[in-house]
């Protein structure tokens, strides 16, 4: 299993060491960036909103849940969203690749394939987001795109920008790669729109919100059900390969549940032997990891759902950072619309 070193989380000797390379890394991005932002590399603007859910962390921060709740929230406004995204772990040889919710996670990455199952709206996953966009676009005629990851993919300009962090870990040392875990530095967070943080208050932003788990679906029969705490008061192997495995674990555990923990590194290519043991125990696991281990589970195999729950304070400032970049980009398209003969 992959882990985050623990001189990333806070300040050792081996961090302040590696420093000098941290320095030289932030004047690379940096001049990269400024390249993007003085036209020196172009950065192609899409004749729809984009709205972009990332972050400056290594690993994973829990964007994927809020991207979710956000596609939702677009279309109560009567918009057509479509979601964006890099694909990763992914081993298709063209891209960009429409997603389906029966499409191989293998081929198209885990997190994609979770998206198209839970969103219901139209997902196409590339490295290149320009080029995913425009097919999203083309295609589908969505009014309103959201890229789940891609802060730092400024070859596409952005109406809005969210960031997600993880309330227990923060920025870690506050560092950049290799001293610390950000890609880019602190002061980055103060040109974004909205700083919210995953699993609960953090001193870096008033904004957050939590993820429930409640219930568990079979693996080989995802039309059953039950509720999470059917597992209480017994053991299970609890499996899963996410940025952040402890919140999981600790997520089941609350339930009364001992578990036995099995972390693996994010988005592990799960195989049978990943999820069989010598027992008779259940095995729990997350959804993102569930679409990459349908094909080979057992009726022991249950993936645990997470929903979004975010506090009023979080919804309300969303929801009008959201309205507002999007009148800004109608009253933009309508400056630059061409007078039509009628208006003449």
């Amino acid at each position: 299993m992959i882990r985050l070193p623990d001189f990333w989380l806070r300040n050792t000797s081996r961090s302040l060491m590696l420093l000098p390379v941290s320095w030289v890394y932030g004047i690379a991005i940096t001049l990269r960036r400024l390249a993007y932002r003085t036209g020196l590399r172009r950065s192609h603007r899409l004749p729809v909103p984009v709205l972009v859910v990332g972050n400056i962390f290594v690993g994973g921060t829990g964007k994927t849940p809020l991207v979710l709740w956000l596609t939702r929230f677009l279309c109560t406004q009567n918009m057509r969203p479509g979601i964006i995204t890099r694909g990763y772990g992914g081993s298709a040889e063209k891209w960009p690749q429409l997603v389906m919710p029966d499409s191989d996670p293998f081929l198209v990455g885990d997190e994609p394939v979770l998206l198209a199952r839970r969103s219901g709206c139209p997902v196409v996953a590339s490295p290149d987001r320009v080029q995913a966009a425009e097919a999203l676009i083309e295609r589908f005629g969505c009014d309103v795109v959201v890229s789940d990851d891609g802060l730092q993919h400024y070859s596409m300009q952005r109406d809005m920008e969210i960031v997600v962090i993880d309330a227990a870990r923060g920025l870690g040392n506050g560092h950049l790669m290799p001293a610390g875990p950000l890609r880019e530095p602190r002061s980055r967070l103060k040109s974004v729109d909205l700083l919210v943080a995953n699993g609960g208050p953090s001193w870096h932003t008033p904004y957050y919100f939590t993820l429930k788990l409640d219930q568990a679906w079979s693996l080989v029969d995802p039309e059953k059900q039950v509720p999470l705490k059917t597992f209480s008061g017994g053991k299970v192997h609890a499996v899963t390969g996410i940025g952040n495995p402890d919140r999981f674990f600790a997520g089941v555990a609350r339930f009364g549940i001992e578990i036995i923990p099995h972390p693996f590194a994010d988005h592990h290519p799960f195989r049978p032997q990943d999820i069989r043991f010598d027992d008779d125990l259940p095995v729990l696991m997350t959804e993102k990891d569930a679409v990459k281990c349908v094909g080979f589970a057992s009726k022991r195999h249950w993936a645990v759902p997470a929903e979004t729950v975010l506090t009023e304070e979080t919804a309300r400032a969303l929801k009008a950072r959201t309205r507002a970049a999007l009148e800004a980009r109608r009253k933009r398209n309508a400056r630059k619309r061409p007078a039509s003969v009628g208006d003449a």
